[in-house]
């Protein structure tokens, strides 16, 4: 930020264990999916020196988007983390997938750093979700800035890309997110689009050309002072105006000059205070380049204008127990406390847990305590456990580069963590301590799954297991009314990369099966059964009958079952039998197959055996009996129905109830919110909203989120049971 003129790259950029956390910097990458995010990390991984080329390390891999299955889904599906070195600062560049059913990867990115860089295209915008994403950053206090990339694009306009940033993220003080540098073009191409070839700095008024695939500092020419002295004007106000020296506006009002060493200082300041918001472009190098535009001033705002992990809140630590407990946060002296903030499985070394060190130094070897938050819910193990970590690396794309030990503020891979899963805190094993979690999104679109052979059924729970541990936006249920295994996940994309992870790195082939909602039945009026089960073929025989009356019973009673027989003609101690088959059979279903409830079940009559009857006897005649009443009555099919609460944009607000009014839906009431929202209460049917995350994305353009939970069973309308009642003949 203070326009040193670079002209070779940085340190080796053989990044390794940081010494202090004062040398170290975690900066997360964030944006919309195709904004040039993972390019941009390459970019300054080779700027830094880092790499040999353009995001390649020395056997020709990637330096973040490595894993096979990015590279054919051409796209981010997971975090990444590359560590690279530049004027003596570690920085941690942690790469986010910008498609909204990986935000947990991005959220764990956000948990791992101290400051993002919001990369935007120059050619698409901003988008809703960056603008969400924004507010979540401010609502916390973290340090941002903002990257412009794609100036190549037909299209591009940097100062009409400042301006649309500086009103999507600016709020009530737009002149808080304004340029360092302006571009320079050159020779206009035969279609007309003149290219960005290098930056002039505004505070330091010097050219930077980067035409020789360096950069190469020099003077402006006379045409470029005007446009250069109007917005190096904005921003000296813009920094006067966020100053911690009250004196400084009073004096620059007053025509005093504000020496450049005093305004980079108070720069400095507001960027790692998170009030000043700084805009500036790049491009990646072009062939056979050693810098690309841009890169050596990032690596600069990085290094001198983002916090130091001293600077950052740190989350709040208690005991397992739920004590409290203060700690000087990122002190390498005190007592370990550290997150698993991503694990993933390697096929030759096993599990390997990505970790944000907060304090003490986690050293190689090491016993360290496992603490969990118990997400059972989630199909997660709850563990509280000792576990001795295995070797301690840095990454650097599919490679790993051991280091002795890790220390507060930094971050490193522990490997053969057995038990340890994404958002567990690592503490020291005499002293066990636990992070407060982080938010995560519910996953709340079903994927039904089947082993496709009896070796994946084999693998299968084992796989499962292994998958959930990775990805806590993922919950596993075994759903025991309808006996199916669901992955419930943030959306398609979400799905198909679990599908391909049990496939390619558990072995695991699964077929993927219609998802099924858990219907009930009951009875829709009075009906009376008789069960008659007289069997005798030789020897000891069979014999029992019972009479029952059913009535319906309003929601929510279950089975209610009442002896009222006198006279002894069923036997006291064959009543529970009679009872024990009526509520097997009801678990069973009497019409479609779906458990019945909500009835009272009463046993008026029957005649016994002095020999042949028997407690088996009266079971099975009550079943009979049961579903002999069903036969005579009308028979109700029960659908769950979910509250729904959605936050969508008021720009959205009728279509989605619209949309809920179309899916059988009852909008309970409005209610606004903050930052121009709307939360809609409904009462959906769950059968309606199956798909209900895929939908809602598409139709808020990523900008409503919605929570669910169950609220009762109700009688489903006649039309739409009788066509589920013929897909179930059908299937059968």
């Amino acid at each position: 930020m203070g326009d040193k003129a670079h002209t070779h790259p940085g340190a080796a950029g053989r990044a390794t264990a940081a010494d202090h956390p004062t040398s170290v910097r975690n900066v997360v990458l964030v944006g919309h999916s195709g904004s040039g995010k993972t390019t941009l990390v390459e970019a300054l991984a080779l700027t830094a020196g880092a790499v040999n080329r353009a995001g390649r390390v020395e056997d020709g891999g990637c330096v973040s988007d490595y894993d096979d299955m990015e590279h054919r889904q051409q796209r981010s599906v997971q975090l990444s983390l590359v560590p690279v070195e530049w004027d003596g600062i570690k920085i941690n560049l942690l790469d986010t997938p910008g498609y909204a059913d990986f935000v947990g990867e991005l959220r764990a990115g956000l948990r791992a750093a101290d400051a993002a860089l919001f990369v935007v295209s120059a050619s698409d915008g901003v988008d809703g979700p960056t603008r969400m994403l924004w507010e979540e950053c401010a609502a916390v206090g973290m340090p941002r800035a903002i990257v412009v990339t794609h100036l190549e694009a037909a299209r591009a306009d940097f100062e009409e890309m400042t301006r649309i940033c500086a009103e999507a993220f600016g709020g009530e003080d737009p002149d808080a997110v304004l340029p360092l540098y302006l571009p320079l073009h050159g020779p206009p191409a035969p279609d007309g689009h003149a290219p960005v070839t290098g930056l002039v700095g505004l505070l330091s008024r010097k050219l930077f050309d980067y035409a020789s695939g360096e950069r190469v500092a020099s003077e402006p020419g006379e045409a470029d002072l005007p446009q250069l002295d109007e917005a190096r004007s904005m921003l000296i106000e813009g920094i006067i105006s966020e100053s911690e020296d009250e004196t400084l506006m009073e004096r620059y009002l007053g025509g005093e000059q504000v020496d450049v060493k005093t305004l980079v200082e108070d720069l400095e300041r507001a960027v790692a205070r998170g009030v000043f918001f700084p805009v500036l472009a790049a491009a990646p190098a072009a062939e056979g380049a050693r810098q690309g535009l841009g890169t050596v001033e990032l690596l600069e705002l990085i290094t001198r204008g983002f916090p130091t992990p001293l600077e950052r809140a740190a989350p709040r630590v208690t005991t397992p127990e739920g004590d409290g407990r203060e700690l000087r946060m990122c002190d390498p002296e005190e007592s370990l406390v550290a997150e698993v903030v991503k694990t993933s499985s390697d096929p030759y070394v096993g599990r390997i847990s990505m970790v944000r060190v907060f304090s003490g130094t986690l050293r190689a070897d090491q016993t360290v305590h496992v603490s969990g938050h118990g997400l059972t819910d989630r199909g997660h193990e709850d563990h509280d456990v000792d576990e001795r970590i295995g070797a301690l690396s840095t990454p650097f794309g599919k490679h790993q580069r051991p280091v002795t030990h890790v220390i507060a503020g930094d971050l490193a891979c522990v490997a053969k963590l057995t038990r340890a899963e994404t958002g567990d805190t690592l503490s020291a094993k005499e002293d066990p301590l636990l992070m407060a979690p982080w938010d995560m999104p519910d996953p709340l679109l079903p994927l039904a799954i089947e082993a496709h052979s009896k070796p994946d059924e084999d693998k299968l729970s084992q796989g499962l297991t292994r998958l959930v541990a990775e990805d806590p936006t993922m919950r596993l249920e075994h759903n025991q009314d309808t006996h199916q295994v669901v992955l419930w996940c943030l959306g398609e994309a979400h799905a198909d990369v679990a599908l391909e992870r049990l496939r390619g790195r558990y072995g695991v082939q699964v077929d993927v099966v219609p998802h099924r909602v858990p219907l009930r039945e009951t009875f829709g009026g009075p009906a009376a059964g008789r069960g008659r089960h007289v069997k005798q073929s030789g020897g000891h025989g069979q014999y029992a009958i019972c009479e029952i009356e059913v009535e319906p019973l309003p929601g929510g009673s279950g089975i209610e079952f009442v002896d009222k027989v006198v006279g002894g003609a069923v036997p006291r101690q064959f009543v529970p039998s009679v009872e024990k088959g009526v509520r097997a059979q009801a678990a069973k279903g009497v019409a479609a197959g779906h458990p019945l409830i909500d009835v009272r079940v009463t046993l008026r009559d029957g005649k016994a055996h002095s020999v042949d009857s028997s407690d088996a006897a009266f079971q099975t005649a009550g079943a009979l009996a049961l579903r002999e009443a069903a036969a005579e009555a009308r028979i109700h099919l029960l659908e769950p129905v979910a509250e729904v609460s959605v936050l969508v944009g008021d720009d959205y607000v009728g279509a989605v109830m619209s949309d809920l009014s179309g899916r059988r839906g009852r909008v309970l009431g409005t209610e606004q919110t903050s930052g121009g929202r709307t939360l809609i209460r409904a009462e959906v049917p769950e059968i309606e909203i199956g798909r209900y995350a895929v939908d809602l994305r598409s139709l808020s353009h990523g900008t409503a989120r919605f929570d669910r939970r169950y609220a009762r069973h109700e009688p489903m309308p006649a039309q739409v049971a009788d066509r589920m009642r013929e897909e179930v003949r059908a299937a059968s």
